[in-house]
């Protein structure tokens, strides 16, 4: 064939299509599984993290099944749902379900005989969602610790709610008032106590121009936990009873 005919141009350059999509395919395929091994290593690293335990994604799994005692299933009415994964949910897929037929992930831990809830959040920040962990202690009331990240925050400005300084804002803050009632944390730019050593005022400092960010953060914390109320309150009832 002639080497400068329009056809051989044709035949080479999809011949080269078909050679370059056909190592690009098995490239791919042969990484899934470490993709996919990676981002659940990651997923058990922020799990730990909140709780204090910090690791490298190696020893992720070794220490979350040391921490992690149970990976539960929760129902809208505080039930447990034994079929689905805890780990394997995607909250994502989950809040474009009606809420009776959603499933909330809960993690338990205990860490030098100290009992923690840790709880998966995801919401809305100013360019696109925003997700996270947060423990709580055994009170279920007091914050053990807090996780965020997002995809497409502004550097420099939404994008701090990755930082370690954001986040240790709300350890030790308190989710319930006095009265029992779900506040949450209220990510404030006109909160009084920037050094936060208030825990009872449910406030931490925002994000200097990052408003639309804070108040994602402050509306996921509250609309997830709203919807663990039923197996909290019925986890404090059933410790009462035992007392």
């Amino acid at each position: 064939m002639n080497r400068d005919s329009n056809a051989y141009t044709f035949i080479f350059a999809t011949l080269m299509v078909l050679v370059v999509a056909s190592a690009l395919a098995f490239t791919a395929s042969s990484l899934k599984d470490l993709q996919a091994s990676n981002v659940r290593k990651e997923k058990m690293q922020n799990i730990l993290a909140t709780i204090g335990v910090e690791t490298d994604r190696e020893q992720a799994e070794t220490l979350y099944n040391q921490y992690i005692t149970g990976e539960l299933s929760l129902t809208s009415d505080g039930g447990y749902d034994e079929k689905v994964s805890a780990f394997e949910i995607n909250l994502n897929n989950e809040l474009k379900k009606p809420v009776n037929e959603q499933r909330f992930p809960l993690y338990e831990a205990s860490v030098d005989g100290e009992k923690y809830y840790i709880v998966p959040l995801r919401g809305a920040g100013l360019w696109n969602a925003i997700w996270g962990y947060i423990a709580l202690e055994e009170d279920k009331n007091t914050i053990k610790g807090a996780v965020f990240d997002h995809i497409g925050e502004t550097a420099g400005l939404g994008a701090e709610i990755t930082q370690e300084w954001f986040q240790n804002r709300f350890l030790g803050e308190k989710v319930f008032d006095e009265n029992g009632n779900l506040v949450g944390i209220n990510v404030s730019k006109t909160n009084n106590d920037p050094k936060d050593l208030d825990k009872d005022d449910h406030e931490v400092d925002a994000i200097s121009g990052a408003t639309i960010t804070g108040d994602g953060v402050t509306n996921m914390i509250l609309e997830r936990l709203n919807h663990y109320l039923p197996y909290l309150k019925a986890a404090e009832q059933t410790v009462a009873l035992n007392q």
